[in-house]
């Protein structure tokens, strides 16, 4: 009877700790499902339908994308996700602006990740485990391209399952 209490508070809490170690912006996280997923990115769709293209060899591997508008800040961003297996393994949120906007960005992220590592120029990285969060950027001039991902790279090695090998 004790035994089967360890195990289940040994299952409990290891959910738990998946579930904060799982990086969330604006909603979405890798790992979420994609009923959630798609239900999160409908209701803050800007004029856009969200739109899903199904790999050619199977159903089970998905790429998303809309327009969406965040209620809470009101920035528009270009939403894209893998789907793998129903699951979001990477969600991806694009825009453009200038160095104001991307320094903007980078305090949130912060703020909401804690300390970055600086990746190659243009880019910040937040990791936990084999899940990843990262900022990169592009500029000419005074504009800048924008990008957050999110991924997840256990469901990410998943894609290898729908690949075909070359032989060599």
């Amino acid at each position: 009877m004790i035994g089967a209490r360890v195990g289940a508070l040994g299952i409990l809490l290891a959910d738990l700790l998946v579930g904060q170690a799982a990086p969330a912006y604006r909603g979405f996280t890798p790992g979420m499902s994609y009923r959630g997923f798609a239900e999160r990115a409908r209701s803050l769709a800007a004029r856009d339908t969200l739109r899903c293209n199904t790999s050619t060899n199977t159903a089970q591997l998905m790429e998303c994308g809309v327009m969406i508008r965040d209620p809470a800040d009101s920035a528009r961003f270009y939403l894209s996700s893998y789907v793998i297996e129903g699951k979001v393994a990477m969600v991806s949120f694009g825009d453009s602006g200038d160095v104001r906007k991307l320094d903007r960005l980078k305090r949130d992220l912060v703020k909401q990740f804690g300390p970055a590592k600086p990746r190659a120029a243009g880019g910040l990285e937040w990791k936990t485990g084999r899940r990843v969060a990262r900022l990169s950027w592009t500029a000419r001039g005074n504009m800048r391209w924008i990008y957050v991902n999110l991924t997840d790279y256990d469901l990410m090695d998943g894609i290898s399952r729908y690949v075909k090998r070359t032989k060599a």
